[in-house]
């Protein structure tokens, strides 16, 4: 009876909450996940306990291993997040049960990046009331040449570039993240045969070094990367080797049938295989393999214009005239690098991001420098892709820290950094000249007087004993855009609103750890794109050895599969797609992630020897609600390329304080991130003769591209 009485107290709450959800929500990505009734289910009685034991799993779920006890519930969704929470007047900043999970954050699975706890401080700001509730600020008396917010790779930058500038500078960076560099997120995991595994949960990797500005270029070398060693720490022809091809998996939900297609043998014979319809398939082959000129009569410019100012959408349909399936297949080809699909997409933009269609076309010998008009590609690229640690970016982290706290890193150099473990203990500590606050959210900058005369800041954050105040010299505000109209009051208005101009791109990093992956062998794949799925798709991680660290070699090897996901809603504006994206991410549970990560993998592996109840030995879903830096594109930034721009605006110092951040920069790079620290120290501090230049513009460099 109690048991009954438990299940339906739990039953009611779950509608309720999915009531409440699908209020606040009005896209809910769920042609996968399919609807917010999924809530319900996971709510009554299904949750496992430490040791695995469950209570009502279907035979689907079991099928599926939800009932498995593997490492993936530290955090489990925002609700659980928040209960318990008392200080700080019940918003909190890191649960007691966190904390406790907390000493060494790589490790830990289940939901990590911005979780709820580590927003609720913020988001209660934003709300209203938070002040109210904690009026009381301890003057903790800590001085400082410089506080930072945020921890980020340009919140590091900017420490490691003020001390250059002046030697022996106390510094305290504050972040409200459980680890140190913000969206370059290292995850790490141990297989069950006791290999440890390294992945990244954000920021994925340095690309095209050739672009990176001399600030960029110097402080890399400084901090002990060289870039050109990854000519031989990145193996580019390991799936060669091992015969295995790309494939993409056809959904059910929007093809009518799951259907895994390996892109092996000429167009036409893959093509062949989808359950797209005849018209479709021809459309589609003949796009790759002998596009025509679908813009006649114009010169090569008139074209480059033209297709600067219609979406691919609008290409395929109107001038390709393509069977509307084909649309389908390419919506999301863009989401990685621009933030939305090809509704929403120049044509232009597309030909940067290698979509086909645009060979039959004459134009120009220009176009090798014709600059793609959202600034995050360019047809000049002349780097490959493997810039990367096995940690993505939080390999460029870690090597700022190293240099920041060198007790909390042993080593020196760029292969022992990987398997070198962080001492979380040693980041905080009276007797360092470089300090790093973890889980502690700045709430409060003010000058001590007026801007413009006064000789010191007053930052407050609050951490998990309260309110806590420190006075610097300098600030940088290496934070969000949107959130610094929230943090000071001494900011103009047509500043607040450049800065609100920066609306971040939300997406989802998951790293799956399989004890093998003798099921991609034997389908000779490494990965899979999808294609009406909820996730992207799926990938076995970039094949890097540095070191010690070790790639998988054979298929008995246990291995790190990427997914991921940018949340758009399709038909609206950029800005408005990220906007919808966040709310519908946000109510998510790690539960239905995970549900939808096994789905997607037992449809596609199907007829292997893959079993998800067995094979997946871990899940972390790294949630970037405020993900990547929003980028200028046509058609929904009419001042781009020309200007004014409005990180112009946005960026302004005043007083004592500088903007960082790759929003400064709209430009969603690690290299752009540090190109904007360095700007704001030098805005702080003064430009030293002969300093290198930093990049002060969206993108690659400007004469290299033409413009």
């Amino acid at each position: 009876m109690e048991y009954f009485k438990t299940l339906c107290m739990r039953f009611w709450i779950a509608v309720m909450s999915a009531v409440m959800a699908s209020l606040r929500k009005p896209y809910a990505g769920a042609r996968l996940l399919r609807q917010d009734w999924f809530q319900v289910v996971v709510a009554c009685g299904v949750q496992a306990d430490e040791r695995g034991a469950t209570m009502g799993w279907s035979d689907e779920d079991k099928r599926l291993g939800m009932d498995r006890g593997i490492t993936r519930r530290d955090f489990l969704d925002g609700v659980a997040l928040a209960i318990g929470v008392a200080a700080l007047g019940g918003w909190g900043v890191r649960p007691a049960a966190a904390q406790a999970g907390a000493a060494y954050p790589p490790a830990g699975a289940g939901l990590r990046g911005q979780t709820d706890a580590a927003q609720n401080v913020m988001h209660a700001i934003r709300d209203g009331g938070f002040w109210e509730a904690n009026p009381a600020v301890a003057e903790t008396g800590e001085r400082y040449d410089l506080v930072v917010v945020g921890a980020g790779i340009s919140g590091l930058a900017a420490a490691y570039a003020y001390r250059q500038q002046v030697p022996g500078a106390k510094v305290l960076l504050i972040d409200p993240l459980e680890d140190f560099g913000g969206h370059a997120k290292r995850n790490e995991f141990t297989a069950s045969n006791g290999r440890r595994l390294i992945g990244y949960g954000g920021s994925q990797s340095m690309q095209t070094p050739s672009y990176f500005s001399p600030a960029v270029n110097a402080m890399l070398a400084d901090i002990g990367i060289e870039p050109a060693r990854f000519e031989t720490y990145y193996d580019q022809g390991w799936a060669e080797a091992r015969g295995l091809n790309s494939a993409i998996f056809f959904d059910a939900a929007v093809w009518g049938v799951d259907k895994l297609v390996v892109r092996a043998g000429e167009t036409k014979d893959w093509v062949a295989q989808t359950p797209l319809n005849d018209k479709a398939k021809a459309d589609l082959i003949a796009l790759m393999d002998a596009p025509g000129d679908y813009l006649p009569g114009m010169t090569p410019e008139e074209r480059l214009e033209t297709l600067a100012k219609i979406t691919y959408k609008e290409f395929l349909l109107d001038y390709v005239k393509a069977d509307p399936q084909v649309v389908d297949f390419f919506q999301t080809s863009t989401t990685g690098y621009f933030g939305v699909g090809i509704d929403a997409v120049t044509a232009l933009d597309a030909r940067g991001n290698w979509n086909p269609g645009f060979d039959g076309m004459d134009l120009g010998e220009a176009v090798s420098k014709y600059h793609s008009p959202s600034g995050r590609l360019a047809f000049t690229d002349p780097d490959a892709y493997i810039y990367h640690f096995p940690d993505g970016n939080a390999g460029i982290a870690r090597h700022l820290v190293r240099a920041l706290i060198p007790g909390a890193l042993p080593g020196t150099t760029m292969e022992d950094q990987v398997t070198a473990m962080v001492d979380y203990g040693l980041l905080d500590r009276a007797e360092n000249e470089v300090r790093l606050r973890l889980n502690a959210t700045v709430v409060r900058v003010a000058h001590d007087g007026a801007p413009e005369a006064a000789e010191t800041v007053t930052v407050t954050y609050a951490g998990a004993d309260g309110l806590a105040s420190v006075t610097a010299r300098h600030v940088v505000l290496a934070c969000w855009h949107r959130v610094i109209p929230y943090l000071t009051d001494e900011l103009p208005p047509e500043q607040v609103t450049a800065l609100n101009d920066q609306q971040k791109v939300p997406l989802i990093y998951t790293n799956v750890q399989l004890r093998n992956w003798k099921a991609l062998d034997e389908l000779k794949i490494d990965g899979a794109r999808a294609r009406g799925n909820f996730w992207s798709g799926f990938e076995i991680d970039f094949p890097v050895s540095m070191g010690e660290y070790r790639f998988a070699d054979t298929p008995e090897d246990p291995v790190i599969l990427h997914l991921s996901k940018v949340m758009v809603k399709p038909g609206l504006s950029s800005r408005e797609q990220a906007l919808e994206g966040k709310r519908a991410m946000m109510g998510l549970s790690f539960e239905e992630m995970e549900r939808s990560i096994r789905e997607l993998l037992s449809k596609a592996l199907a007829g292997t020897s893959f079993d998800p109840a067995v094979d997946i030995e871990a899940i972390t879903c790294n949630r970037w609600s405020h993900g990547y830096a929003y980028e200028y594109m046509r058609p929904w930034d009419a001042f781009w390329p020309d200007g004014p721009l409005p990180i112009e605006t946005a960026r302004k110092p005043w007083g004592r304080v500088a903007i960082a951040n790759a929003d400064s920069g709209a430009y969603a790079y690690a290299h752009s991130a540090i190109d904007q620290a360095v700007r704001a120290v030098r805005e702080l501090v003064g430009t030293p003769e002969g300093a290198p230049a930093f990049a002060p513009f969206p993108g690659p460099p400007r004469e290299m591209i033409g413009l």
